[in-house]
Formats: structure tokens, C-alpha cells, sequence
């Protein structure tokens, strides 16, 4: 009895490890609540279109190319499973699913994130007291007309820097110019307005940035760049605003204010002279979001173009969780409704055989979710309506290629072949058929993966992993189980579909012998 079933396992060495390997992976996957993540369009998400200012920048190939893939390093470091980022003529249109915080998203996807050090002239006033002085001043038409009023933290507009007209809007934030910009919301939501000099160090000179929490305070260290350009030029606007020596004309306040895309998100007293390069903080009460999106953008540096705010322009497209689940249902619907009519087909047309098929598509089916599931936790791939549409299409090309196979038994069960001689005949001369057949699947997914863009890359992913899987789901699992078929329906080939072909055989005086010892046609 042992012999025998030891006998058994190495016929079937194949079938057992295929068997093994697919039920491990399923049980591990199930213990690790592993499963595919799935796209914009089938969980719901946010589409946002970047448009460039009209004027603003030169909109060239290698500035969107550049642009793109900033985009792209702040999506994957915001953990969104497979973004969708591409150029559409001049636009970028990024498709970002199942976000759980839109308008972050949103924010970061836009930045332009240019950063300049601006050394503070007055301290904070209310927007409220500048508009009321340059209403003043348009009114009256005199210079010598009192300025803003004191703030209640003792600081003073400079009059004299508004009426000489070198004072821009946040708009027109221009590094060299003495500017007003406003200041982050605080937690109560005030914002405030700092008088501020031209930039006296930008990011450029910067080489990365990382949150850190340090006294319970979220801050975002810097790292400078070596040399004239970085730290050098960074410690000379330290020097300008050293709070003990400040310059009273450059630095009069001793505080470098941190301004980042027009906003002052910081204004620190600088405290020392010189600083190590690698050993720069910039504090401003950060949260720790604030302080990991501040670092993120810092340290994917600037986009290259300035892009309009797509809320404001109507730019922003919302695909709700309802509309998703709706196109997975019908999605769903179609393959199980068509899975079910092909099983119908096998199952009435070759019995056994029929249900082989289903077999072998069952372990294909199951590697595969175990294979994108995988795939979703550590690459951030993404299952879409058009990667549903390529695994209902491998339905079709998988049983396909068992229909080869028995179609091939058929032809040597005519030809006189017995019918367990005809499975090993068979199968070569299939599998080579079945081989070449999904290698021109490979390469048309191939050609569509290097040649398109968006949806349809996950339409090719989804056809490729398939094909591979049918042919180690055809090899290992269908050719054993098949070959035990063969073997038990010797009398009765009714049970694989085969009783009018043995038929039509037997009735043959054409047909080949066959010697019962080789099975060869004499």
C-alpha cells in the first residue's frame, strides 16, 4: 500500500507541488490579509489636472518630463497605490486613488515649492492696516500721510519701502524685492502679513530635508549643499542676521523668515553665526503633517513651471467611492457571468476533461491573486477596470489553451491511438502550440506596456501575469490530472468526452494499428 502510494506521488510529482505551492501561498496570504489594491477608478479618488500659467514659464518637453516625475516622487512618498501621471499636450493630469486626504493630496501634487530665506524687516501687521495705509496714500496722494499703526507685538511697518515702490504682492513674489506675504494660518486660522527683504538664500542651496521631532516640537532638518553655493551662502545670511550683531539695515529684526511658494511658514531668530551644514532646523510649530509635507517637497526640490491652483481653475475631478464600487460590480458581473457559461461549455462538451480546465484555472486564478496582492503591498500596484478587463480576457485565452490540448487527444484517439497512449503523445506537440500561442500574448502586452500610458498599462500587466500562469498551470497541474483521467476512463471515455471519437476510431478501417506494448502506430 505505501509502495503504491509513494509509486503515485512520484507520477504526480508535479500536480503535488503545484498543489502545495498554491495552497501555502493562499494560506499566507490570507494570514497577512494581503489582497490587490484597487484603482481610481473602481474604489473612487481624485483626478487633478496642472495647468501652466499662460506666460509665467517656457512649457517645454524636458520641463514637463521633469515636472512629471517630481509629481510622481511626492505621490509614491504620500504611499497612493500606482498614480496615475501623464503629459496631456501641456498639461500633467495626475488620478490619485483612494486617498484619504484629498485636499493634502491636492496641495502637495502642485507645490512649486521654491523656498528663499528673507531676512525680516517688521515684524507681523494685520492685512487690515496695509490696505487702510494704501488707501491712504491713493486718496491723498502724499507720502508723508502716517503709516500702518503699531501691531499689538511692538513691530512697525516701514513706510518708506511701500511709498518707494519696491514692495510686491505675494503674487508677483520676486526674490530681489522687498515683499509683504502672509503668514501660515495659526491654530486659531489668523494669518498674519511680514515686511520682508529680498532673498538672501534659496533652495537651490539645499540638498535635502527630513522631519525630526525634537522636544516634543516637529521641526524639518536641513541638510546644505557643500561649498560656495550651500552652506557657505547659507552661513553668510546666518552672519546678516545673527540676532545678537544683526545688520541694521539688511536684518534690522535678527530673524530670517522662511518662506515657502509666497507663504511664511517660519520666521526663527537666527542663534548662531555659523551652522554644520548637515545640522540646520527650520521651526515654525509645525504639525507632524506640516512637517513631513514640508520636508517632502523640500526635498524633491521645485517644480520646474508654475502651475494655476487646479481647485480654483475647476481642475479637480472627484470619482466617488459609490461610482467605483459600481464599475467593480459590473465588472465582477461580466466575469463570473462569462466564467460561467465557458464552464458550462467545457463541462457539457468534454465531462472530466471540462472540469481539468476549471481546475487548472482555479490554481491560476489563485497564484494570481496571491501574485497581485503581493504586488499591491510592496510595488503599489493597482488593480483597474482595464486590468479587470485583461483578466477576463485571460479566461478565455487560458481555456483556450485546454481546448488545444484535448483537441489534440481527439486527433490521435482517430488516428488509433488508445486513449492513455494518446495523453503523453499529445501533450508535447500542444504545449508547444500553447507556448508560442501565449508568447505572442507576452509581446503584444509587452508593446502595449512600453508604447501606452495610464489604464492601459494595467490592461497589459494583467494579460501578461495571466499568460505565465497558464502555462505553469497548464504544465504542471493540467498534464498530470489529464494523464490520471486517461488512466481511469480507459473502458468509459464517455466520462472525458471521448465515447464518439473511440467510436468513429473503432469504426475506422483506415486507422492505424497500435501495439499494446509502445503504443506506436505500426
Amino acid at each position: 500500500m505505501i509502495e503504491r502510494f509513494a509509486a503515485a506521488l512520484r507520477r504526480n510529482r508535479s500536480l503535488v507541488g503545484i498543489l502545495t505551492i498554491a495552497v501555502g501561498l493562499l494560506v499566507g496570504n490570507l494570514v497577512t490579509h494581503q489582497e490587490p489594491l484597487l484603482g481610481l477608478d473602481l474604489q473612487g479618488g481624485v483626478e487633478v489636472v496642472l495647468r501652466p500659467v499662460p506666460g509665467e514659464t517656457e512649457v517645454t518637453p524636458e520641463a514637463l518630463e521633469q515636472a512629471l516625475e517630481i509629481i510622481r516622487n511626492r505621490v509614491d512618498a504620500l504611499g497612493v497605490a500606482e498614480p496615475d501621471i501623464t503629459v496631456q499636450g501641456e498639461n500633467i493630469v495626475v488620478q490619485l486613488p483612494g486617498v484619504d486626504d484629498q485636499d493634502r493630496a491636492i496641495a502637495l501634487v502642485g507645490q512649486t515649492a521654491e523656498l528663499r530665506f528673507r531676512p525680516l524687516l517688521a515684524r507681523s501687521v494685520s492685512l487690515a492696516e496695509i490696505e487702510a495705509y494704501q488707501a491712504a496714500v491713493e486718496e491723498s496722494g502724499e507720502e508723508e500721510q502716517a503709516g500702518a499703526e503699531e501691531p499689538d507685538d511692538g513691530g512697525r511697518l516701514d513706510v518708506e519701502d511701500l511709498l518707494n515702490g519696491v514692495v510686491s504682492t505675494t503674487a508677483e513674489d520676486d526674490a530681489d524685492a522687498v515683499v509683504i506675504l502672509p503668514s501660515s494660518p495659526d491654530v486659531n486660522g489668523q494669518v498674519f502679513h511680514f515686511l520682508l527683504g529680498p532673498a538672501l538664500v534659496t533652495g537651490a542651496a539645499l540638498e535635502s530635508a527630513t522631519p525630526v521631532l525634537e522636544f516634543a516640537q516637529w521641526n524639518v532638518q536641513v541638510t546644505a549643499l557643500e561649498g560656495a553655493e550651500g552652506i557657505d551662502r547659507f552661513n553668510a545670511a546666518a552672519r546678516t542676521c545673527y540676532y545678537e550683531a544683526p545688520d541694521p539695515l539688511l536684518c534690522p529684526a535678527g530673524q530670517l523668515g522662511i518662506v515657502l511658494d509666497g507663504t511664511v511658514e517660519s520666521a526663527p531668530v537666527v542663534n548662531a553665526r555659523t551652522f554644520e551644514r548637515d545640522r540646520i532646523n527650520i521651526t515654525g510649530a509645525f504639525s507632524e503633517a506640516e512637517a513631513r509635507d514640508l520636508a517632502l517637497v523640500l526635498d524633491y526640490g521645485a517644480l520646474p513651471m508654475v502651475f494655476e491652483d487646479p481647485a480654483e481653475a475647476g481642475l479637480v475631478r472627484t470619482v466617488s467611492a459609490t461610482l467605483g464600487r459600481d464599475a467593480l460590480r459590473a465588472g465582477l458581473i461580466a466575469g463570473i457571468v462569462g466564467l460561467g457559461l465557458v464552464a458550462l461549455y467545457m463541462l457539457a462538451y468534454y465531462r472530466f476533461l471540462g472540469a481539468a480546465a476549471l481546475g487548472s484555472l482555479m490554481v491560476s486564478g489563485v497564484l494570481l491573486w496571491v501574485i497581485l496582492s503581493f504586488l499591491s503591498e510592496t510595488r503599489g500596484l493597482a488593480l483597474t477596470l482595464a486590468g479587470v478587463t485583461g483578466l477576463i480576457v485571460a479566461i478565455g485565452v487560458s481555456l483556450d489553451s485546454n481546448v488545444v490540448y484535448f483537441e489534440h487527444l481527439k486527433e490521435d484517439v482517430l488516428r488509433g491511438r488508445t486513449l492513455r497512449s494518446s495523453v503523453d503523445q499529445a501533450f508535447p506537440v500542444a504545449f508547444r502550440t500553447i507556448f508560442w500561442a501565449n508568447l505572442a500574448t507576452l509581446i503584444g502586452a509587452g508593446i502595449l506596456w512600453l508604447l501606452t500610458i495610464g489604464s492601459v498599462r494595467g490592461f497589459a500587466a494583467m494579460l501578461a501575469i495571466a499568460s505565465i500562469l497558464d502555462l505553469v498551470a497548464t504544465y504542471f497541474f493540467l498534464r498530470p490530472v489529464v494523464r490520471a483521467l486517461a488512466r481511469r476512463s480507459a473502458e468509459r471515455p464517455a466520462l472525458v468526452g471521448m465515447a464518439t471519437v473511440v467510436a468513429a476510431a473503432a469504426a475506422d478501417p483506415a486507422a492505424p494499428a497500435v501495439t499494446p506494448a509502445t503504443g506506436e502506430a505500426r
